[in-house]
């Protein structure tokens, strides 16, 4: 008996310990109100809301696989005889980093499957993030109060290719190895400072002897450490700012509608990592992708056909073949435009006009009103279109960064094609943005004789007369809503002709973004309401505080 008392005992002591830890850490830190803050915190329930998650719990599997990986992967150039199990490259001279990714591929058990999954998460990671960059763009969610947290989202994806090409370039591979000589080209070709520069940090003439470390630690300390203080910066301020949410009845302008964390998010959440960590791992086991063993080590003179880099930087790839080889002589220096211009102007300009974008639409619109409705994107054309047209722009650069392979395999012209890209890459994006607009605003006519006329009910009726004419049905309330809740900002008013020419310019941007658009005809009592869910928050209006 006394042995069951002992045994109750300590099965309630067991049950006692995480309350008094709980208790323990409550009296030390603000356990309960932070808990109870994150309980009550409303989390959306649209699929496209899940792409942002999708990228957090990418770089979850990318920081695990990376740490095993690192147990065993020497970044060092120093020259070795592979004596491995890989026996085409028995007996060859390889650095250690070729030799350790070998090791790590052949003769560690899991190992192949461990560094697959990190090069496939790689590539999910930067996909879920510049489409949730996309989501957020076309549905005006980079608008205040969130103009940091777009910031922020920039800075990841900048810093995610940048960790990107470190990890790709760390085998020492003959492909990594092309990609590291392409890079150093492009240093080289910054005006007066580009071969200090590249002399600097490759650690002497190329291909110098540091880099390969300098890159590892790069790789696996200092971009990811600062990827995890943007990443929580970034999830605090979503739960402090709450999310936007789409206009349909119940939510307005000022209320956040959504699920709870417990239980209803968590599970979801939870089943959705699992999702994530299962479909890598089912790629890496069924799908090869960047076998090293195939290129073979690195050499200098050396270059590996079908060199291809991976797709998030493969733009710059397309924008380099397509650049004409052009170079001018100036006070005894030579400026590369052939290499500047693609490689290092277009992307310091690409992420120049992703930083400044919602300051410009904020100047454009004179809007400084916290905005939590999504836009829909055929409700803002001229965003829409070109947001599209830079899309357009990406994809035929990422085309023209495999123009050989496309020309060898289908028997092409490669002087041909490379003239079919230049013509695409400024034609295509200007098409794309006009069919894009012309699009939106056609939706937009569609949704208003929708409105006025009702749906399609698929029956049709004979009168008396003998006329023909369908039955239309009512919009639903869910879809009135959606048609008639929506922020259109009405263009600014002309300053004149005589005004300051900076007045002038704002104001015919404001025409361009904003003068086309179709109006619903509504009454004055639903103008109120609709006005009264769209207003800002920080202004209050009849349901505010509700």
């Amino acid at each position: 008996m006394p042995k069951r008392w002992r045994g109750a005992e300590l099965k309630a002591r067991a049950r006692q310990a995480p309350y008094q830890a709980y208790l323990v850490a409550d009296r030390r830190a603000p356990v309960s109100e932070l808990a109870r803050e994150l309980l009550r915190k409303a989390f959306p329930d649209h699929w496209s809301f899940l792409l942002g998650e999708i990228a957090l719990y990418s770089f979850v599997v990318l920081v695990l696989t990376g740490s095993y990986l690192t147990l065993y992967f020497d970044p060092s150039l120093v020259q070795v005889v592979y004596r491995g199990s890989y026996v085409p490259l028995q007996g060859l001279p390889v650095s250690k980093a070729y030799d350790s990714t070998l090791q790590l591929s052949f003769d560690v058990r899991g190992g192949l499957l461990i560094r697959q999954m990190h090069h496939w998460s790689a590539l999910v990671f930067v996909a879920a993030i510049g489409v949730h960059l996309l989501r957020i763009f076309f549905t005006g969610a980079f608008r205040r109060p969130r103009e940091l947290n777009w910031v922020i989202g920039v800075t990841l994806f900048m810093l995610s290719l940048l960790e990107g090409f470190c990890g790709y370039s760390l085998p020492d591979d003959l492909l990594s190895g092309t990609g590291l000589r392409t890079a150093n080209t492009i240093v080289m070709s910054i005006p007066v400072v580009g071969t200090y520069l590249a002399f600097l940090v490759w650690g002497g003439a190329y291909p110098g002897t540091m880099l390969n470390k300098r890159l590892y630690i790069t790789h696996v300390l200092f971009v990811p450490g600062l990827m995890v203080a943007l990443i929580a910066v970034h999830l605090i301020l979503v739960v402090y700012l709450k999310h936007t949410q789409w206009a349909v009845p119940g939510r307005t302008n000022r209320n956040v509608v959504g699920h709870p964390m417990y239980p209803s998010f968590a599970a979801r959440s939870t089943g959705l990592f699992l999702i994530a960590f299962g479909v890598t791992a089912l790629l890496a086991a069924i799908a090869q992708i960047n076998p090293v063993w195939n290129y073979g080590p690195y050499v200098s003179d050396q270059i590996s056909t079908d060199a291809q880099p991976d797709w998030y930087v493969g733009f710059l790839e397309g924008a380099l073949r397509l650049m004409p080889g052009v170079e001018t002589n100036v006070a005894g220096h030579t400026l590369m435009w052939n290499v500047l211009l693609p490689a290092v102007v277009l992307p310091a300009l690409l992420f120049a006009v992703l930083y400044l974008y919602p300051v410009f639409e904020r100047w454009v619109t004179g809007d400084v009103a916290e905005h939590h409705l999504c836009d829909r994107p055929r409700d803002r054309p001229v965003r829409t279109g070109l947001g599209v047209a830079g899309i357009v722009a990406y994809a035929v650069l990422l085309m023209a960064g495999s123009n050989d392979v496309t020309a060898y395999e289908f028997g092409l012209s490669l002087n041909v094609l490379t003239w079919v890209f230049r013509v695409a890459v400024v034609v295509g994006p200007i098409a794309a943005y006009v069919v894009t607009r012309r699009v939106c605003l056609a939706m937009q006519l569609h949704e208003l004789n929708l409105y006025r006329e009702g749906e399609e009910s698929g029956v049709v009726r004979q009168d008396l007369a003998g006329a023909m004419a369908e039955r239309r049905t009512g919009l639903d309330r869910r879809r009135r809503y959606r048609l008639l809740v929506r922020e259109l900002p009405r263009p600014l008013g002309s300053p004149g002709p005589r005004a300051p020419l900076f007045r002038r310019l704002r104001a015919a941007l404001s025409a361009w973004y904003y003068r086309d658009r179709v109006e619903m005809p509504t009454t004055p009592e639903e103008r109120r309401q609709i006005e009264s869910r769209t207003a800002d928050p920080v202004a209050g209006g009849a349901d505010a505080g509700k």
